[in-house]
């Protein structure tokens, strides 16, 4: 009997990229099945606002994730420039962790920690920060089923979902650009000013120009975080001499 072939890089990224472009574009209720990991992106999405809050000084206070996929992150900051990078954080988290995923997960023993490392932030936003109705409720679904890959899925299935992970994150803000140019949006009902508006106001320019300048970060972030994915396979080490 032969074994198994081994997992690769290059074969879990492909099929992560077919499954998510035929589930949003070709399955019906595609959009559905990938709904939990919609919250996650809105999830990384709040907590690279609150976390960049933390990093500069300011305060994360809560944060809250809603049915319709959009949240809010509720942080203090003491200047405008502040607040304007808080802003720009929660844009640029969901690409960079995803190009991270991307570009780390090379085998079934990264992909395990790298799963694992989200199963446990999100547990530990879940006791701090959260504090939406949705958010306790999919959260907790959401690194149930992470855990679970983690626990007994094969190790390729454990690749291909840290890819898919990795691609939803790296695509959510660029697959989003509406709201990259967008002035207003609204949260749980309110009209709000937009990221994009706040980085504008603390930083001066136009909202547009911002929103062309960190669509142009994602873009690179996806590019480089599938570049290094699919070189991941490409690294022959060479062979040990005694």
């Amino acid at each position: 009997m032969s074994a198994a072939p081994k997992p690769t890089a290059r074969g879990a990224l492909i099929l992560a990229l077919v499954v998510y472009f035929v589930m949003k574009g070709f399955v019906p209720f595609g959009g559905t099945i990938l709904y939990p990991l919609t919250l996650l992106a809105t999830w990384v999405h709040e907590m690279g606002h609150g976390l960049t809050a933390l990093a500069l000084g300011g305060s994360f206070k809560s944060l809250d994730v809603f049915a319709n996929g959009s949240g809010l992150a509720f942080t203090s900051s003491s200047h405008p420039w502040q607040s304007g990078l808080i802003a720009a954080g929660g844009l640029l988290a969901p690409p960079i962790v995803g190009a991270i995923l991307l570009a780390t997960s090379h085998g079934p023993r990264r992909a395990r920690i790298l799963l694992t490392g989200l199963c446990i932030a999100i547990v530990v936003s879940l006791a701090i920060w959260v504090r939406s109705l949705t958010g306790w409720l999919a959260l907790p679904v959401v690194a149930a089923v992470l855990g679970a890959f983690v626990r007994w899925a094969s190790p390729r299935k454990t690749m291909i979902l840290a890819q898919l992970v990795g691609i939803v994150l790296a695509i959510d803000t660029v697959s989003g650009s509406g709201y990259l140019f967008s002035a207003e949006v609204k949260v749980d009902g309110d009209v709000r000013p937009s990221d994009i508006t706040n980085v504008a106001k603390a930083f001066g320019g136009s909202y547009v120009s911002w929103g062309l300048l960190l669509a142009g970060v994602s873009f690179s972030l996806l590019a480089l975080g599938l570049y290094l994915a699919w070189r991941g396979d490409g690294k022959v080490k060479p062979p040990r001499t005694k």
